[in-house]
């Protein structure tokens, strides 16, 4: 016959600081030090978001004058190629950014409009689709333009860039 204690299961062992009465858990204190440990690294990733924020914000900027300064160019060709009615006195660049959106009709061509922007994109600096505008006569470093044509286009935002740049400098 086999003993009775034989049949019985063995009990883990357990190590001598155990709490007695199989209580098991964390303490207050290491609970409290998780929290202290999470919310510090939480502060340190803070101004990580808010340089990425910007930082896509300004590559957007960047992107969008990229876009309006290439059809800007290529209105420019195309009036120097004589694909598009260009008045006397004047240098060949677009009267204004809507004219680029809205099309220009070609000459020689009946009912044909050349299209150079989809749309006139929205600053990211201030929400809004309001630019500045340079023309051809205007100086390089102006602000506001004399209205005969649009040569250059810049953001109307203040501040800075990242990179330490005024963004009407862009």
């Amino acid at each position: 016959m086999v003993d009775a204690a034989a049949r019985r299961p063995a009990r883990p062992v357990e190590p001598p600081d155990a709490p007695k009465g199989g209580q098991r858990g964390f303490t207050l204190a290491e609970l409290v030090m998780v929290a202290a440990i999470l919310a510090s690294l939480s502060l340190l990733a803070m101004p990580v978001v808010k340089f990425t924020r910007q930082r896509m914000m300004e590559m957007e900027l960047r992107q969008d004058l990229r876009e309006m300064r290439a059809a800007i160019d290529e209105y420019k060709r195309f009036s120097d190629q004589g694909l598009l009615p260009v008045d006397l006195g004047t240098e060949g660049y677009p009267k204004d950014l809507d004219s680029l959106v809205k099309g220009i009709a070609l000459v020689g061509r009946v009912d044909v409009k050349k299209k150079f922007l989809r749309r006139l994109p929205i600053d990211p600096m201030t929400g809004k689709a309001e630019w500045g505008l340079r023309s051809y006569q205007d100086e390089p470093d102006s602000d506001e333009t004399g209205g005969e044509d649009v040569y250059d286009v810049f953001s109307l935002a203040p501040g800075l860039g990242i990179n330490g740049i005024p963004y009407r400098k862009w």
